[in-house]
């Protein structure tokens, strides 16, 4: 292998992150496109951030474009297929990343933050799953985004991780139907991490807490994630499928 195709091994892929104008999923974009493959960055019509996402990987010698599609409508997510096939000529990664997470003490959740917790968790991720099964290439690479929170039966989860907890059997439960192809589909649940709006909203108490259930005594950080995906994206991981990686520096 030659030392350019050692340092971007994928060179002459494309790969969809959902959710990637900010925190983890900008970190994935970046890595990916660092990697070589060429990248859609996917966000939810608030085209500022995705714009400086995108304007940072070519900076860097990349190539990505800027995406607006709501996940959780079908027809905005086959849009965005489309235009992905149309600019890059075939699909090879897709990265569910888009998320939301409401939480609260159960008895306070709202119906509608029910519904909006899980028309973007889950109905978000079966859209790309199910495009993903219909037009990704042969020999493609799926990797949805869980949460280290489904182990660790946190106050105030209970929605958020049901949620999560559909992506990860999505995730087991279709590796036969992807591996037919070739296409391997594994989670990575990250633990607690220091993205941009992380802290917002939580006591110095809290965080500490969180520090300290880690092995090494700090929060994740978007790179720590985002190395992860790169690797199950690439072909060093082409027998690994069906997988869940807790990415949370030993929390649980």
């Amino acid at each position: 292998m030659s030392t350019d195709a050692a340092r971007r091994p994928l060179t002459g892929r494309t790969a969809l992150v959902t959710g990637a104008a900010t925190g983890i999923g900008k970190a994935i974009a970046g890595s990916l496109a660092a990697a070589g493959a060429r990248v859609v960055v996917n966000h939810d019509h608030t085209p500022e951030p995705a714009a400086a996402v995108v304007e940072a990987i070519t900076a860097a010698g990349g190539t990505a474009i800027a995406v607006a599609a709501d996940v959780r409508h079908r027809d905005q997510y086959t849009a965005m297929a489309d235009r992905l096939t149309e600019e890059f000529g075939g699909w090879d990664i897709l990265v569910n990343n888009a998320a939301v997470a409401v939480t609260k003490p159960f008895g306070e959740v709202t119906e509608a933050e029910f519904d909006t917790s899980f028309e973007v968790n889950v109905k978000g991720v079966f859209h790309g799953l199910q495009l993903a099964l219909e037009r990704m290439r042969d020999g493609g690479r799926v990797v949805t985004v869980s949460s280290s929170t489904t182990a660790l039966m946190l106050p105030g989860y209970a929605v958020y991780d049901a949620t999560k907890g559909a992506v990860e059997q999505f995730t087991r439960i279709l590796s036969k139907d992807f591996g037919r192809r070739g296409i391997t589909i594994n989670t990575v649940s990250p633990g607690a991490t220091e993205t941009e709006t992380y802290r917002d909203g939580k006591s110095p108490e809290f965080l500490a807490g969180l520090e300290a259930l880690s092995a090494f005594g700090r929060l994740g950080r978007p790179a720590d994630i985002a190395s992860v995906v790169t690797f199950l994206a690439g072909d060093a991981a082409a027998w690994v499928t069906a997988q869940n990686i807790r990415v949370n520096g030993g929390t649980v």
